[in-house]
Parts: C-alpha cells; sequence; structure tokens
C-alpha cells in the first residue's frame, strides 16, 4: 500500500519512537507527565490518546497531567491543573511542550525554571528556536512537512497526526508479547485516515 511505503521511508516512525523512548525512561513519576500547550491551543487529544496508550501499555507514568494557562472554577480536580504546578516539577518528571505556534514567554521561564530543578523538558512544536534552547529534545514538524510527505487531498503527515504518532510509540512496550509493533499499529491508523482501500 503506497501509505505504507511513504511512511517506512519517510522517517516518521523512527524520529517518533525516539521521542517517545526518551519520554518513558525520564518520566519515572506517577502524574510526572506534565502535557501543556498554548493559551490558544491545549493538547486535549494528546492528552486523551497518551492516558489510553498508559493504560494499555501498563505504564501508569505516561497517563499525563494537562496542564492549563487557566482552568474555571468548577473544573474537576484533573483538570484544574495550572502553570503553577511548574514550579514543583523536578527530578523523574518530565514537562512535554506542544505548540504549533510561538511558545508563550511565560511558559518558556517556566519550562527553564523546570529544566534547573531536574526535569526533562520535551517539545513538540513547528520550529521554535527559543522553545528548542529550553528543551532537552524536540519534535519539529515544519509546515513545508506537508507538501513533501503527503498524499495529494489526504492530510497524513501534519501536526495533529504526529501527535498521533508519538502517543502510540508511547504505549508500546517493547517487552511485552501483547503490544502491537509501531508499524503495524501506524499502518492502522493510516487506513483509517485514507478510509476503505478500492479494488
Amino acid at each position: 500500500m503506497v501509505l505504507r511505503e511513504m511512511l517506512a521511508s519517510s522517517g516518521w516512525v523512527e524520529r517518533t519512537q525516539g521521542f517517545a523512548r526518551t519520554m518513558r525512561r525520564r518520566t519515572t513519576e506517577a502524574g510526572g507527565l506534565l502535557l501543556v500547550g498554548t493559551p490558544e491551543a491545549e493538547p486535549w487529544h494528546l492528552a486523551a490518546h497518551l492516558d489510553d496508550e498508559s493504560r494499555w501499555a501498563g505504564v501508569p507514568q505516561l497517563s499525563p497531567t494537562l496542564v492549563r494557562y487557566q482552568a474555571p472554577a468548577d473544573a474537576p480536580a484533573h483538570l484544574s491543573v495550572t502553570l503553577e504546578r511548574l514550579e514543583a516539577a523536578g527530578r523523574g518528571e518530565t514537562l512535554f511542550v506542544v505548540s504549533e505556534t510561538t511558545a508563550p514567554e511565560g511558559l518558556l521561564e517556566r519550562a527553564w525554571d523546570a529544566r534547573k530543578s531536574g526535569a526533562t523538558v520535551l517539545s513538540l512544536d513547528a520550529g521554535d528556536e527559543e522553545l528548542h534552547g529550553v528543551a532537552h529534545e524536540s519534535l519539529v514538524v515544519p509546515a513545508s512537512v506537508e507538501s513533501t510527505l503527503v498524499v495529494p487531498e489526504l492530510d497524513v503527515v501534519s501536526f495533529d497526526s504526529v501527535q498521533h504518532l508519538v502517543s502510540v510509540a508511547a504505549g508500546e512496550a517493547a517487552d511485552s508479547a501483547a503490544s502491537r509493533s509501531i508499524r503495524k499499529r501506524m499502518a492502522q491508523f493510516l487506513e483509517q485516515l485514507a478510509g476503505p482501500r478500492i479494488t
């Protein structure tokens, strides 16, 4: 299938596997995967996918804590975690910044503080150099990727789809016989995007 061949040669599977491997290795505390976006785009879908993958793979430390800029007064506790939580981040925890636009200055400052306190800082972004200066490791999805790695009229490799790749890779348990390979799971994901095969 064309989509599988494209995925196999694109390098995205390997890149997201390596990124997710860092996230798994460096996040050792339950509740210690701190997921934050921007005020305009909180990474709700990635949080849900990572939570699912953590349960399926039996890796509770990958269940993320969604960090928000503002939380409504009546929000439940798990949806009321604000940027102040980053001030307590430390060793065994990971701050995962997801930002398709430029990361806010206040977030960069808190990320620096978290890094100095021993937390690992990871970023999924579109080429934010200031954020790269803070992060230990960055996964960059430049806007131009869609013009080189997509099937016409099918947005396969986009900022959203790379988030799916990361969540699948994060949940992959290398030593578990029950786990499916990352390539097989990504092929299934791409088939869902493409729709049924026409014969």
